[in-house]
């Protein structure tokens, strides 16, 4: 059998197709991934605390309420989300979201989980038109701009320091917490003595 010319082209062709399938592919499968798809045992998002689910999940509640953070669902259990906004300048609002997950271990200790974002806004101009329309015919036409709130940025924090000063709260109000029922506990126990 013969080769021609063309039979030899047809197989570079194809040769290099497949060449160039082979690199993309390659290139594909070995895309690097964030850091933040990153799973990890030393994340900053939880804590265990001594003390029962209740009394733990009262001191995140007070933990949050004394920093100005204003609950979304304070009466639903377990689970609090909160937000708290300032105004560093002018024409710029930062909002702080936190959502803390408290569980009862059962064994005397309880588990926090808490995430934190912080969302950047600015105000913006933003043009305004106005359409006029008589039956079919429609006209448009710009009549000014206003000052609109924009996000520029939103992120999950993932400052440590953010997160050890929560938890720090929080075992100061879990501790006045233990303090307390320690207190009423020996008062009860008097009372029973007398």
């Amino acid at each position: 059998m013969r080769c021609t010319h063309k039979d030899k082209l047809e197989r570079v062709l194809t040769g290099l197709g497949c060449a160039v399938l082979a690199a993309l592919s390659g290139c594909a499968s070995h895309r690097q991934r964030d850091v933040a798809d990153n799973f990890t045992t030393q994340a900053p998002f939880s804590r265990t605390f001594s003390g029962s689910g209740d009394s733990v999940c009262w001191s995140v509640k007070r933990a949050m309420l004394s920093q100005g953070y204003m609950l979304d669902r304070p009466n639903e259990s377990g689970i609090l989300t909160g937000e708290r906004d300032y105004q560093p300048q002018p024409k710029q609002n930062i909002s702080v979201h936190l959502q803390t997950t408290c569980a009862d271990n059962r064994n005397g200790t309880s588990i926090v989980f808490v995430s934190a974002t912080r969302e950047e806004s600015q105000l913006q101009k933003m043009k305004q038109t106005t359409s006029l329309g008589v039956g079919p015919a429609t006209l448009t036409m710009p009549s000014g701009s206003a000052q609109v709130l924009g996000v520029v940025r939103r992120e999950t924090i993932q400052d440590r320091s953010f997160y050890e000063d929560f938890f720090s709260l929080v075992q100061g109000f879990t501790d006045q917490e233990q303090l307390s029922q320690a207190q009423t506990r020996a008062e009860d126990a008097a009372a029973r003595a007398q």
